[in-house]
């Protein structure tokens, strides 16, 4: 499936729900050699808040132009988030704003919602808050803006719409449409029954491999961004998946993939697909080759943005010094600091043990909090082996030895470029990436009974 052409550069569009980055990655070294980026800002006017597609697209073109001058780029591949799909027109051009998940309908769409989406036995995708099942996206754009939604003659999900700006082909593909969709059957491979039920089996674009080369660049676009041949473009893949794929390439047996972001997104290969809990959080992903892959997830990387807000600049050094006092105080950071998704989605964040605490003190309880977060998601799953950790949180040297020993197993920080651009580069086959990358066995705590003690404190009633 991978293609066997050896591409020298791959430009990598890279879209978070948090931030976007377009770069170029050297496949024999798996280095980020050019990076260009900027918030992925939501604009609140409308029919609903939306991202700012038309400030993504300029800075797609404007970072591919200065890209093609120098170092060059052989090929493009694009990873985005998932929970976001495109409606398009006949022209392919949009008929409505491509919509912020995290935007919340009325009350009255979301209960007609719930009534009509699939058994979680048939999807594997748990009923999510807010626009988190892209399923109910469709459903309120259908309901709330019928006259909008009229002229849709087709469906793309997210990173297949910027392959079709690039080409003008329109696809869906499968690690997008498995991600809490409820749009997709991972078991059987194939579109749910809500496509059916929402009447749009006949717009939703055709099902296309990652792998999939849909075309070169357009020859407007490619002369406006200064390419002097035809450059191809990879149908591309969601970003959670993208983490994952390296590994998938690389390892042997079971382990477990820790992707950070706006998210913390767990897969567990060798899990358990049969006791995954709707209710917490858990579900079943697809993988780059239209595998079931035993999943879970919290917004660990929003909850440590809005910690750190809070608590202000400390140093490491003086966090990593405070962690004695919060271990022998027994001070605690319970969930949920954002509510409605992960283990314990209906629970109220609260302190334990926290007075007269400095900034310090409550950076590192956070980060035994967020480690604990992460140890039960993966303890949902069924995990075995390893457990590798990418993203921002792998330079995070107390979040990794405190999950090292809280989950009792060895945990490696992965380094070298961030593992959604690496993975989306190998849907190039440039095979480099998958082993370049610096892997950092972490070390462990002495944490005693801090793990028990938690989840203790959260049988008790406050007050």
């Amino acid at each position: 499936m991978i293609n066997a052409t050896p591409f020298r550069h791959v430009a990598v569009i890279d879209i978070g729900k948090t931030n976007a980055k377009v770069v170029v990655l050297d496949t024999a070294s798996g280095a980020e050699i050019a990076v260009e980026r900027r918030p992925n800002t939501v604009i609140k006017s409308g029919l609903y808040p939306h991202y700012d597609i038309d400030a993504l697209w300029q800075f797609i073109l404007a970072s591919l132009k200065t890209f093609a001058i120098k170092p060059g780029f052989d090929a493009i591949s694009i990873t985005t988030h998932g929970a976001s799909a495109a409606l398009l027109d006949g022209n392919g051009d949009l008929t409505m704003p491509v919509l912020d998940y995290e935007h919340e309908y009325p009350a009255e769409i979301r209960q007609d919602y719930a009534r009509l989406r699939p058994a979680f036995a048939e999807t594997g995708s748990p009923p999510q808050s807010i626009g988190l099942n892209l399923g109910a996206q469709i459903h309120y754009q259908k309901t709330a803006f019928p006259e909008a939604f009229a002229p849709v003659r087709s469906i793309v999900t997210y990173a297949q719409y910027w392959a079709a700006r690039l080409t003008g082909v329109l696809a869906t593909e499968v690690t997008s449409l498995g991600c809490h969709t409820d749009l997709w059957n991972p078991g059987a491979n194939t579109f749910s029954s809500l496509v059916d039920t929402l009447d749009i089996r006949s717009l939703m674009a055709p099902v296309r491999s990652a792998f999939d080369v849909l075309g070169p660049v357009k020859p407007k676009i490619a002369s406006e961004i200064g390419l002097s041949s035809d450059i191809p473009v990879y149908c591309g893949i969601h970003d959670s998946n993208a983490s994952l794929l390296p590994h998938l390439l690389k390892r042997q047996g079971n382990f477990s993939v820790v992707s950070t972001g706006t998210w913390i997104v767990n897969f567990a290969i060798g899990g358990t697909l049969d006791r995954l809990d709707p209710t917490r959080d858990t579900l079943t992903n697809v993988d780059a080759y239209a595998r079931p892959v035993p999943s879970s997830r919290f917004m660990g990387g929003r909850e440590y943005e809005m910690l750190s807000q809070q608590f202000g600049t400390v140093s490491a050094v003086e966090i990593e010094a405070a962690l004695p006092a919060v271990l022998t105080r027994g001070m605690m950071l319970l969930p949920s600091v954002v509510k409605g998704s992960g283990p314990f989605p209906n629970e109220d964040a609260r302190w334990v043990a926290d007075k007269d605490a400095n900034n310090a003190e409550r950076h590192a309880a956070a980060a035994l909090y967020l480690a604990l977060m992460t140890d039960v998601s993966l303890s949902l799953i069924g995990r075995k082996g390893p457990i590798l950790v990418e993203g921002p949180f792998a330079k995070n040297t107390l979040y990794l030895r405190a999950l090292s020993s809280f989950a009792n197993t060895d945990v490696i920080a992965i380094g070298g470029s961030t593992g959604t651009s690496a993975g989306a580069a190998l849907l190039t086959g440039s095979s480099r990436t998958a082993q370049d990358s610096r892997e950092i066995v972490a070390g462990r705590l002495e944490v005693g009974d801090y793990k028990r003690r938690w989840h203790a404190a959260m049988e008790r009633v406050p007050g």
